[in-house]
C-alpha cells in the first residue's frame, strides 16, 4: 500500500496507511503510517471492538495531521490478546501435523499472471474497471 500511497501523495492527495507487516511497511516508505501488531487482515481494529477501531482511526488522523518527516510510520500500543500465542501459527508453512519431518509450505504459487481473490475482481478488470490499478506488462 506504501507504493500506491505515494502516488496518490504526487497527485496531491495525503494519505495514512494502516499496516501489520512493519518491516514490508518500512521498505516500501510510505508517506506516513500506522503499524498495529495485530493478524493481517485486521489492521483498521478487532472485529466488534469499536475501541479499537477508533483508537486505530484516530490515530491516523492525528499522524496525517502532526507528521512533519516523509515516511513517519507510528506504531501503536494495541494488543491482539495478552499474549503473542495467535502469532504461532500465522504467515509460517504448514508442519506435516506435528511429525517432525519437513513444513509443508501452503502458499500459493508465484506466477507472472494477475491473479484474483474473487471471481468478480477478474470480471471487474475486463470490465475496464476505472478504478483498478492493473500494472502494465513487463518488457524484456
Amino acid at each position: 500500500m506504501g507504493l500506491i500511497a505515494r502516488e496518490v501523495e504526487k497527485r496531491g492527495i495525503a494519505t495514512v496507511s494502516l499496516s501489520s507487516a512493519l518491516s514490508i511497511t518500512e521498505s516500501v516508505n510510505p508517506p506516513r503510517g500506522i503499524y498495529t501488531d495485530y493478524p493481517l487482515g485486521r489492521t483498521a481494529g478487532k472485529p466488534h471492538d469499536p475501541a479499537s477501531q477508533d483508537a486505530i482511526a484516530r490515530a491516523a488522523l492525528d499522524l496525517l495531521a502532526d507528521a512533519t518527516e516523509p515516511g513517519t510510520i507510528r506504531q501503536l500500543d494495541l494488543h491482539w490478546t495478552d499474549d503473542d500465542d495467535w502469532k504461532d501459527g500465522v504467515m509460517r508453512p504448514r508442519s506435516d501435523a506435528g511429525g517432525g519431518g519437513k513444513a509443508e509450505d501452503d502458499r500459493a504459487e508465484r506466477t507472472d499472471e494477475l491473479q484474483y481473490q474473487f471471481e468478480a475482481d477478474r470480471e471487474a478488470v475486463e470490465a475496464d474497471c476505472p478504478t483498478c490499478l492493473i500494472p502494465e506488462p513487463a518488457t524484456s
